[in-house]
């Protein structure tokens, strides 16, 4: 008897922990419409004093930090280097096709390292160059060997463009100017902003 009881006693537990989660799915996607109404609609994230930073998120509209041209008429431009508290430096920017045909990636941006090569085509062969303390820094990795850095990408149609990330780990605070370099493109100093 007491095992027939201890059966029903779950299915029971199981079918109310499904039902209380099915309710809290259902309040956490409702909503009042009326809230919405309520937003403001400029997501600008810089006040009207002009006291906060950009967004690194925002960089297509800001003229490029820097441009480099680099075989079969791709171009890197790049609009920001913004300093993280985390200890990191993430550049944006966006790689474009100015040629008249498709242009195949090179190879030779992901670097040479077997690890990163594993993972796809990526700029996880981009370094950045401290002259100032006469470091190099390479791109970051995840916990699994991952560059944190745009990956997956192998062709660019005549004047396509694509947005591209790249993380480095940051140098010193007193370090505000550093040599960005990437396989096959000329190198460029680049200023790192907050």
């Amino acid at each position: 008897m007491s095992m027939r009881f201890a059966a029903k006693a779950r299915r029971v537990t199981v079918a109310l922990t499904v039902v209380a989660g099915l309710a809290l799915g259902s309040a956490a996607c409702g909503g009042g419409g009326d809230d919405d109404a309520k937003k403001p609609q400029n997501s600008s994230s810089a006040s009207k004093s002009g006291g906060s930073q950009p967004n690194p998120q925002e960089g297509e509209s800001e003229a490029p930090i820097a441009e480099m041209k680099g075989p079969s008429g791709l171009l890197l431009q790049l609009t920001s280097a913004v300093r993280d508290t985390g200890g990191f430096v993430t550049v944006n920017g966006a790689i474009k096709n100015d040629g008249a045909e498709v242009a195949t990636i090179p190879s030779a941006l992901s670097g040479n390292e077997t690890e990163i090569m594993n993972n796809g085509r990526s700029l996880g062969g981009a370094t950045l160059v401290d002259s100032k303390t006469k470091k190099r820094y390479y791109v970051l990795r995840d916990t699994e060997g991952r560059p944190l850095t745009t990956t997956g990408f192998s062709t660019l149609k005549a004047g396509e463009q694509i947005d591209v990330f790249l993380q480095f780990p940051a140098p010193p605070a007193s370090s505000t100017e550093v040599t960005f370099q990437l396989p096959l493109f000329p190198s460029a100093v680049i200023k790192i902003s907050g």
